[in-house]
């Protein structure tokens, strides 16, 4: 029995939903043409960011749906998931989301839920906040999804009582840690949007909390015990808030830190599998050094176009400088799986990027280190000057491959899981083969 972490070592968007989907539905990645075999996976588990997250997912059958904290393997009867401490959950947008998963035939998706009683709570004044300080920001917007992620991160590290979701077990408690936020958001924008009251946001979270489970720090280790589990990251490497490319970042640990973290809890251990496309992508604003107009205007994305808050969505070529960052940042990988490889066959146009002119020299690999934010921001600034040097992109997995040090354990041709094709080796879900 094994556990897979899948990470997106971009600016997010590369596929990490249809992955999980792909692995939950398959159970294995296949080697030599083998089909695959062995025990389900049991459960995705979301590790961090919240409901700012949009993963695709397009089942065989023609279902489309967008996951944001749900675990991209719920179209597979029986997956269920689980929000570890590390996640910013939404009530209310875990509630629209259940709603339309079940339109989609999903039954009772919240009944598949379970959620750890340390997790933040994002609220309706935690949104309200963060639209009114990016919004005030004007033409230097860092690209803000728009959802109050930053601002339930930014709150909690300022108040010790900044609402959890156990506290939804604890009507008065709720309502009172509700109330503090609200106030908070109140006195900082005095001008901002209009927010119900304590008191109704208290009423939902409560009914909320009686429709899932919440769980203590007990639960993710034995679910680890019962079966295979899909650790499912949110955004991406080239935008985590120490690792990024500052201020252009999220409020949340997008590398494997999180999940490994978890996992050593519980004394287990997991695959580690980073997830690219065979072309660069960035939605909103910030260093994008292989940006191609012309790609993004002949490449738009059926899924992802230019949002109120976020941003254009952007396209380029495929930056294996900034991959390799991405990979020596979070330590490495044990396979890759490389979305979008049907684009990549369709467009000989398409090149990689192997190196920078930066600063009046060539520069093939970027400096790494501690966190620290100050150094992040004079990169940013280094990246906003800097210029590809672009070679033929040639067989995109070969490139890939070469460029990175590590094998293309998944190739997909489409959004399907049928569109997928494993190789190369075994990942631990498949140690029960016989």
């Amino acid at each position: 029995m094994g556990h897979v972490i899948v990470v997106d070592l971009g600016f997010g968007d590369a596929g990490k939903g249809t992955v999980v989907d792909h692995l939950c539905r398959t159970a294995a990645l296949r080697a030599g043409g083998r089909p695959p075999t062995g025990n389900k996976v049991t459960a995705v588990v979301r590790f961090n960011g919240g409901a700012q997250a949009a993963h695709n997912v397009v089942a065989p059958d023609g279902r489309h749906h967008t996951f944001a904290q749900f675990g991209s393997g719920t179209f597979t009867p029986g997956v269920r998931t689980h929000l570890a401490r590390f996640m910013l959950v939404d009530p209310l947008a875990l509630a629209a989301e259940a709603e339309h998963l079940r339109a989609l035939g999903v039954p009772d998706p919240l009944g598949r839920l379970t959620v750890d009683g340390e997790a933040l709570l994002t609220t309706p004044y935690h949104r309200a906040a963060n639209r009114a300080r990016e919004s005030a920001r004007g033409a230097a917007r860092h690209g803000s999804c728009g959802m109050g992620i930053g601002e339930t991160a930014s709150y909690a590290m300022a108040h010790d009582d900044a609402p959890r979701a156990g506290d939804c077990l604890s009507p008065a408690r709720l309502r009172r840690r509700l109330a503090a936020v609200r106030d908070w958001y109140r006195a900082a924008f005095p001008g901002g949007e209009d927010v119900p009251d304590a008191g109704a946001c208290a009423e939902a979270f409560t009914a909320f909390a009686e429709r899932v489970r919440i769980v203590g720090p007990g639960h993710l280790p034995a679910l680890l015990r019962t079966g295979n589990v899909v650790f499912e990251g949110a955004q991406g490497v080239l935008l985590d808030e120490w690792h990024g490319f500052h201020p252009y970042t999220t409020w949340s640990t997008t590398t494997f830190a999180n999940a490994e973290t978890l996992l050593a809890e519980a004394g287990a251990s997991a695959t580690r599998l980073g997830v690219l496309r065979a072309y660069a992508t960035r939605h909103g604003p910030g260093p994008f050094v292989t940006e191609d107009p012309a790609l993004t205007a002949d490449l738009p994305d059926r899924h992802n176009g230019t949002g109120r808050w976020q941003g254009a969505f952007r396209v380029g070529h495929l930056d294996a400088v900034a991959l390799r960052y991405a990979l020596e940042v979070t330590g490495g990988v044990d396979g890759l799986a490389v979305t979008h490889l049907d684009v990549a066959g369709a467009r000989p146009d398409l090149r990689v990027c192997h190196s920078y002119e930066m600063d009046g020299e060539r520069v093939g690999r970027l400096e790494t280190g501690p966190p620290d934010l100050d150094r992040q921001a004079a990169l940013t600034r280094r990246l906003l000057t800097a210029r590809p040097v672009y070679a033929p992109l040639g067989r995109p997995v070969e490139t890939i491959e070469a460029a990175l040090g590590a094998p293309v354990v998944l190739r997909s041709h489409g959004p399907a899981s049928t569109d997928k094709r494993s190789d190369h080796f075994w990942t631990p879900i498949d140690l029960s083969v016989r």
